[in-house]
């Protein structure tokens, strides 16, 4: 089996199913997921299960199996027993994909090179399992109807807790602007879907001169929210994973995705990967 290691926000957990789920196709073996993590959080929900995706959840003695095999990486690719990986780095590693056997992944994965092969499955997936709320319907029906451009703008932790925001930093007004100046070049007549985690803020500093909408309230579920921006024409994204899906699951043959340039606020780490090469990145 492959066991694949839950954490973090939505945008996290579906990078870590992808490529779980990508490796468990490979070596026509079974996926599990090890979400041991959330019991004990506040902040954080296991939200996967709310996508068609395939779940099973592991047992903590098939989790505590593997993790006696921590070994460094060379012993681990020459064993080729049951192994623990913990990704070291954010940039891209094609050695996972050659792994065959029982393993255990613990790390990011942010990388649409670790599922691209699998894009089609991917994204049926990551489709919501029940019907969603009336005001989800209606939004994406707006959507449908426009030249529609979601803006995602993620402050919350990123502000608030100093270590969050001495590692990612947030993508500031400037950037927006420069954003929204060179998507309006290319797109006629565009609307702008906004998304936050602090939506009064966004109304007091974003100045758009085009139709603007804002999305995102307590009551609609984050699951929801992605879904809702994904089907917007274009995408501005943040420097986060959450809007990094609402980009990569927009089916737009001719979408244009913005993207920040810089993804963490340490320059020193490898982010060359993380974005696609059909996204401008400023």
């Amino acid at each position: 089996m492959i066991i694949v290691k839950i954490y973090g926000g939505l945008g996290n957990q579906l990078f870590q199913y992808a490529i779980g789920r990508n490796l468990a196709l490979k070596n026509n073996t079974e996926l599990k997921l090890d979400i041991s993590f959330y019991p004990k959080q506040i902040k954080r929900a296991y939200l996967l299960s709310n996508f068609n995706i395939v779940e099973n959840i592991c047992s903590q003695n098939e989790t505590k199996y593997f993790k006696k095999y921590t070994l460094p990486w060379l012993l681990n690719i020459l064993n080729r027993k049951l192994l623990y990986f913990k990704e070291k780095q954010f940039n891209f590693n094609n050695d996972i994909l050659r792994l065959t056997g029982s393993f255990y992944l613990d790390g990011y994965w942010q990388s649409e090179k670790y599922f691209k092969n699998i894009e089609n499955t991917i994204k049926k997936e990551f489709t919501l399992k029940n019907k969603p709320t009336q005001k989800t319907v209606d939004w994406v029906k707006k959507i449908e109807e426009s030249n529609s451009i979601s803006l995602h703008i993620r402050r919350g932790d990123y502000v608030n807790n100093p270590k969050i925001n001495q590692f990612h930093g947030i993508c500031d007004i400037n950037y927006y602007n420069r954003a929204i100046k060179l998507i309006s070049e290319k797109v006629k007549t565009p609307i702008f879907f906004i998304f936050s985690d602090n939506i009064e803020w966004t109304k007091n500093n974003l100045k758009i001169d085009f139709p603007i909408y804002f999305v995102s309230d307590k009551n609609t579920p984050d699951y929801e929210e992605l879904i809702i921006m994904s089907k917007c024409k274009h995408n501005i994204i943040a420097n986060s994973s959450f809007s990094w899906w609402g980009g990569w699951l927009n089916n737009n043959p001719n979408k244009i995705i913005i993207a920040p340039q810089k993804w963490f606020q340490n320059t020193k780490i490898n982010t060359n990967e993380i974005l696609p090469t059909t996204w401008i990145k400023i």
